[in-house]
């Protein structure tokens, strides 16, 4: 999709600080260090959309994004990082419910972005959250990232590794790089599969 425009729209740290549904709804999921908010950026063709941090961790809340294209208008939506973030258990616990009431009951979502660095191996949380995405009828799209921190050839090994642990069909991995521009448009094209469905 060709972005026209892009803005922040909202953030909410409960549901019923939810916008109300106007337009498909992308997730975005992932450990604190992989990469999301430099993702989404790209994606949407901006550099400060989404806001990036040295310190893994630092989203909170669940924020919304408006992303216009020359066909329709859809929006991301970033959640908190998990596993390095450093905050407390109780923090992080208290993330789940908030999550779990997006997931399972937004009508407007129309699939995952699971985020997972490519050189790192699928841990029990991500095989946790394709699982129960599965069980909610979710569909799951795996956003391999940093793949430029590889060569090529071990790239593909890791591709074929990763596709493998996770079980899911080669059409929904798709390799990118943020900081290279690589995948961008690939994710795009799957993501046009899920957006463009009634």
């Amino acid at each position: 999709m060709k972005v026209l425009r892009a803005e922040f729209l909202t953030s909410a740290a409960s549901p019923q600080g939810f916008p109300p549904a106007t337009a498909p709804e992308v997730a975005f999921l992932g450990r604190s260090n992989v990469g999301k908010s430099s993702l989404i950026n790209r994606l949407a063709n901006r550099k400060q959309l989404a806001r990036t941090s040295s310190t893994p961790g630092k989203t909170r809340l669940i924020s919304w994004f408006q992303v216009v294209g020359s066909a329709q208008e859809i929006h991301f939506v970033d959640f908190p990082g998990y596993g390095y973030a450093k905050v407390a258990k109780s923090e992080r616990k208290s993330w789940k419910p908030l999550v779990e009431s997006y997931l399972a009951g937004r009508e407007a979502l129309r699939v995952a972005v699971l985020l997972q660095d490519l050189r790192r191996e699928i841990g029990e949380d991500e095989a946790l959250l394709i699982e129960w995405l599965n069980e909610h009828h979710v569909p799951v799209v795996l956003a391999l990232t940093k793949v430029d921190k590889l060569k090529t050839m071990r790239r593909a090994a890791r591709i074929r590794e990763l596709r493998k642990q996770t079980g899911l069909p080669a059409d929904c991995i798709v390799a990118t790089s943020a900081q290279k521009g690589l995948g961008v448009r690939e994710l795009w094209a799957c993501l046009d599969r899920w957006v463009s469905e009634p």
